[in-house]
């Protein structure tokens, strides 16, 4: 008999799983610095969201390229490849607050996570079964957003522990930024130990074009990048509004965050139980559906505390979607394809999405505080009706 949370997940997921913990501690921790410290210590809304834009424009360039690869020599090694390379990241953010090398340094990022994303879902898709996937990418999102919450959460702390060794704020977040770089070396080596005797399937040299399955990639990934489009506009830039609207230091809209990681970590586990009653694609569109209404109500709240708590709920039903889109995904593309629909997916959404941050980041510097809310929103509608009328009738196939 079978114990534990999601028994019927093979035992080296988990631990594949388990392992990546300290990297996306790290990676919650760096995206609350750019979106919320950056601008404490004179870097403008507008720097910010290029420094954010530029990460996703990186990896908008390697990750197909990086997805073709892995699906013929395999993922193994570019994952590996992918986690170590935000070590110096974390490591330039920390020596420095000089615009140029932040760009620079968020271009690497953008390689290392293009690689990440490239082979992360496609690896976990390889490892499970129709029967079991389902659980496993529930895994992957609880484990990495509680990860990413802790890293996110840790600016709360920060005032205590300049009265304590009686440093400055910047000495503080510099500090945690080198803990981070060496922690960022911890999950590529742990998970080199854990993989060194899982043998991958290696498939044929191959193009773009691959039939229906690129067809599929192409109308899933659309309906993603109209999500991403939306998304970009504001919610990476989250921390900025509470800022610049409220004056909310990242002391507390990092912890913000980290509570909207847990708590979507935790409603994941329902969104199997949704995923099984109405079918996975109805899931998704409810939980999309539903959160948008809450995205319209965030800059109507008449403060910060109801504005955080409207943001809170929207992130648990959006972020519900996500491990039932992972694996609805996964389970409708061929083993062969994985990479590549990985990437593809990642850039479309990644691509609209860093677009619109510099947009957003203008917005909000020129003061227009509401509009990238409802313009996001009306995205989102677009995007959700087009994935059900497209996905209605697919059922996941192995």
């Amino acid at each position: 008999m079978r114990k534990g949370i999601f028994p019927h997940v093979p035992r080296t997921v988990k631990w594949l799983i388990y392992l990546t913990v300290f990297s996306s501690v790290g990676y919650g921790y760096l995206l609350t610095i750019v979106a919320a410290y950056l601008p404490e210590v004179g870097l403008s809304s507008g720097q910010v969201g290029a420094i954010m834009g530029v990460t996703g424009l990186a990896l908008v360039v390697v990750a197909v390229p990086i997805g073709l690869l892995s699906d013929r020599i395999g993922r193994k090694r570019i994952l590996l490849a992918g986690l170590l390379v935000m070590a110096p990241v974390m490591l330039a953010f920390g020596v420095t607050t000089d615009f140029t090398v932040l760009i620079l340094a968020a271009m690497l990022g953008g390689i290392g996570e293009g690689a990440y994303m490239a082979t992360w879902n496609a690896m976990i898709a390889d490892m499970t079964t129709l029967e079991n996937r389902d659980g496993a990418f529930v895994v992957s999102f609880i484990v990495n957003g509680v990860a990413m919450s802790v890293g996110a959460a840790l600016p709360f702390f920060f005032p205590i522990l300049q009265d304590v060794l009686n440093i400055s704020s910047a000495q503080i977040h510099s500090y945690t930024f080198l803990l981070m770089a060496v922690l960022g070396i911890v999950s590529p080596f742990a998970l080199s130990r854990l993989l060194r005797d899982y043998h991958e399937h290696k498939g044929p040299k191959q193009g773009l074009k691959r039939g229906k399955n690129m067809g599929r990639i192409l109308r899933f990934s659309g309906c993603n990048a109209l999500i991403g489009l939306g998304a970009g506009l504001i919610i990476p830039l989250i921390p900025t509004w509470l800022w610049l609207r409220y004056s909310i230091p990242d002391t507390w809209s990092g912890p913000l965050l980290a509570v909207s990681g847990i708590t979507i970590g935790i409603a994941t586990i329902v969104s199997t139980r949704l995923g099984k009653r109405f079918g996975s694609v109805r899931a998704i569109v409810l939980c999309q559906g539903t959160s948008t209404i809450f995205m319209v109500l965030i800059p109507l709240m008449p403060g910060a505390t109801l504005a955080a708590v409207v943001f809170l709920v929207r992130a648990v039903l959006m972020n519900m979607a996500g491990p039932l889109g992972d694996s609805y995904m996964m389970s409708i593309i061929s083993k062969e394809e994985r990479g590549l629909a990985s990437a593809v997916n990642n850039i479309v959404w990644r691509l609209p999405n860093s677009v619109t941050t510099f947009f957003g980041g203008a917005l909000l510097a020129a003061g227009i505080y509401d509009l990238p809310f409802y313009l996001a929103a009306m995205l989102y509608i677009f995007a959700i009706a087009a994935f059900f009328l497209m996905f209605k009738d697919l059922q996941p196939e192995g």
